[in-house]
């Protein structure tokens, strides 16, 4: 039997650099709606959005979502997200056993790639989470520290015969950047006051699933994909929000 998910919206109010970006509509929808879709698709009992907005709380439910308002001390810019969610597990008043982050800002992660994500983590009972990423672009190997007039490497490689900031980026060791598109864990890692618990297993994000819209010209991306039909957004089978 597979064990209950719960799928948490979260979707806080003030982006500064994509402003009402959880709202702003794409393809028909508020961004937030394809969330709610994927979630509702993938399979789990409830889908949650935890927010600090009104607004952003009536989008939600009208896309079918439950919705918990949090405290505005832990919807700030630096909030850490193990906040909110020892808070939405504390009003929920239900347990699940595993629960999962459906952020906005990734649209074309849709139910199947939840699916297998949690097949994944399934699969590894010794894992108390899995967690997306994807090749880095920029290698923290060849990143640096500026101090004053001069700089040192990020990452100490004294010990290398060749510094990798002195390497072609093929002969770099392959390192992974977490994307924002999922994760999912066994809730009881929130009890220890983590977000993803001790024992983290990768997932490997595939095509455009880790695409995040962070930035104005992410989301001018976003349109085009989606105009072109590059990208596929999860099916909404709901009435268009209107204010």
């Amino acid at each position: 039997m597979t064990p209950s998910l719960v799928a948490f919206v979260p979707a806080r109010s003030g982006s500064e650099r994509v402003p009402g970006k959880n709202v702003r509509v794409l393809a028909g929808h508020p961004l937030l709606a394809y969330s709610v879709a994927t979630g509702q698709q993938a399979g789990a009992a409830r889908v949650v959005c935890s927010t600090d907005s009104e607004e952003i709380a009536a989008v939600a439910r009208w896309y079918g979502a439950d919705v918990l308002i949090r405290p505005a001390e832990i919807a700030t810019a630096t909030s850490p997200d193990v906040e909110w969610l020892r808070h939405a597990f504390g009003e929920l008043g239900q347990r699940h056993e595993l629960f999962a982050i459906v952020r906005p800002t990734s649209p074309f992660r849709g139910p199947d790639t939840v699916r297998r994500a949690l097949d994944q983590l399934l699969a590894h009972p010794e894992a108390d989470s899995i967690r997306a990423v994807e090749p880095v672009k920029q290698h923290p190997g060849k990143m640096w520290l500026v101090e004053g007039e001069t700089m040192r490497p990020l990452l100490d490689q004294c010990h290398l015969e060749v510094p990798w900031h002195d390497s072609q980026f093929k002969a770099l060791p392959t390192v992974f950047v977490q994307n924002s598109s999922l994760e999912i864990a066994w809730s009881r890692v929130a009890d220890e006051g983590t977000l993803g618990g001790h024992r983290r297993i990768p997932f490997f994000t595939e095509g455009l699933e880790g695409f995040s819209i962070d930035r104005e010209d992410d989301w001018a991306r976003a349109e085009t994909l989606v105009e072109s039909g590059e990208a596929q957004l999860p099916a909404v089978d709901v009435e268009p929000w209107q204010s």
